[in-house]
């Protein structure tokens, strides 16, 4: 298997198409999935249900020290950062902020693409601030595959234009290629 990972990012107006992404990856799917989407600090319940309803595969949020499992689609739960360590594991933070956020999509791609390096596929889609942006810049760095969604396509394009300007991406898809690159992985 040439990948180990994909990492999603998003904010803004990215619900529905991180719906239809989850939506089109069969029972099977070979790599764990792993999210960080900014939503509400206080609002601690619901969204995994939301994702969950269209999945084929189990969404859940993790706790701390949890092991990454393929075939999982992890959440990075509220109001926490959600890092990715050396050993296949999450580390949760309640560090401050990190560009407004917490979860911070830079900090999750950033150690997600030390861990992984070029075995990561690393997605930034529609978004409201430059979260992700540098995150998206080291998973390219370290070999990975980094892909935006198309801002014609996005309702806010905050996040994929800032993503565009700082990285020579490898893709540029809409969601249904997106989608396609997914469930092409064996």
């Amino acid at each position: 298997m040439k990948y180990k990972a994909v990492m999603i990012g998003g904010s803004a107006g990215s619900f529905q198409v991180v719906t239809k992404i989850l939506a089109s990856l069969p029972k099977g799917f070979p790599l764990p999935v792993l999210l960080c989407l900014h939503r509400l600090k206080h609002v601690r319940s619901g969204f995994v249900e939301a994702l969950s309803i269209k999945s084929n595969l189990i969404v859940k949020e993790p706790n701390d020290k949890e092991t990454i499992k393929a075939g999982n689609i992890y959440l990075a739960p509220a109001n926490y950062h959600m890092y990715i360590e050396l050993g296949n594991k999450f580390s949760l933070s309640t560090e401050d902020v990190v560009n407004h956020s917490r979860p911070s999509i830079d900090l999750s791609f950033i150690t997600a693409a030390y861990t992984y390096r070029d075995k990561l596929i690393g997605i930034i889609l529609s978004g409201a601030n430059k979260d992700g942006a540098y995150g998206l810049k080291k998973v390219k760095d370290a070999g990975g595959i980094a892909i935006v969604q198309d801002p014609k396509e996005c309702q806010v394009v905050t996040m994929t234009t800032a993503s565009l300007k700082l990285t020579s991406v490898d893709h540029i898809f809409k969601t249904d290629e997106i989608i396609k690159f997914l469930v092409s992985i064996k």
